[in-house]
């Protein structure tokens, strides 16, 4: 049965929370168990816009701007994922929540998921897609041909942003059509994300997680090394990732789902939000008490 959105939405309130030696914007809804939302390249809080208020009609969703983000602070260094999920749990801990579920896509999910790795009593229930995790196996098939071209490009220090600066609305303009199958996104979403990542600095922080993979692939190596992904996971696939996820988190999860969503673009928040929901909101709602 898809999903029936909600009649009445809670607002979302913007706050700036203190976690790990940084600021960080977040968009906070609803209340009840709380539910943490993290987004990936070029995104804000916002790509989460047409999923907030349906899981706030039962959660406390919590929407932050990753670091250097958004309105999140433009840090000099932290963009591994280690320092990432610790920017989350203080997120958390700030918010007096002791545990929460985690829905992370792209650049989120290897923060998410080393979040739940290394706390599992704070992690209820993740949700990840549309990514992949450091050197685990699983994923030989999509990476057969080498890493998408703007991986290397985005990792060289000072390059992108040097050469992107004064053309990054066209620049940005290209993920977002591509990813969503040539749809694109609506207009206000499409001016947000350019602006937060219009300027050297903003380009700099949004690289700087490309440049900390091998950080957070040795991360995520080590973490696995030591314990197994106990928290139950659904992992969803869309174009270009597909099961690659899945099957790199099948040998090493106690507990996993795998979806794929058909005619679906890479930012599936806002190419097939109502298909999404759809996934979500059952695997979200089995850990609700009836």
């Amino acid at each position: 049965m898809a999903y029936a959105p909600p009649l009445h939405t809670a607002p979302v309130e913007l706050r700036q929370i203190e976690t790990n030696g940084i600021r960080a914007n977040v968009a906070i809804a609803g209340s009840g168990p709380a539910v943490v939302l993290l987004h990936g390249f070029p995104h804000t809080w916002r790509l989460w816009s047409e999923i907030i208020g349906p899981l706030s009609a039962h959660y406390r969703v919590i929407a932050p701007d990753l670091r250097g983000f958004g309105a999140t602070t433009r840090a000099s260094d932290g963009y591994d994922a280690g320092a990432l999920a610790a920017d989350i749990a203080g997120i958390l801990d700030a918010l007096g929540e002791p545990t929460a579920a985690v829905v992370a896509i792209d650049a989120g999910t290897p923060v998410a998921v080393l979040l739940a790795l290394r706390h599992p009593d704070r992690v209820r229930r993740l949700v990840v897609m549309e990514a992949l995790l450091g050197r685990l196996p699983g994923a030989e098939d999509f990476l057969a041909a080498g890493p998408p071209w703007w991986f290397g490009f985005h990792a060289v220090p000072g390059l992108a942003e040097t050469v992107l600066h004064g053309h990054e609305a066209r620049y940005i303009e290209w993920f977002l059509t591509t990813g969503t199958g040539g749809r694109g996104v609506r207009a206000d979403i499409h001016d947000a994300f350019v602006d937060a990542y219009t300027g050297e600095d903003a380009l700099r922080c949004a690289f700087s997680y490309y440049r900390a993979l091998p950080t957070s692939a040795h991360q995520l190596d080590h973490a696995v090394a030591a314990n197994r992904l106990t928290t139950p996971t659904l992992a969803i696939g869309a174009h270009p990732v597909g099961d690659a996820l899945e099957r790199q988190l099948r040998p090493i999860t106690d507990d996993l789902v795998g979806q794929v969503i058909p005619d679906c673009g890479h930012i599936i928040p806002l190419d097939r939000p109502h298909e999404l929901l759809d996934l979500m909101m059952p695997f979200l709602a089995a850990e609700r008490p009836a």
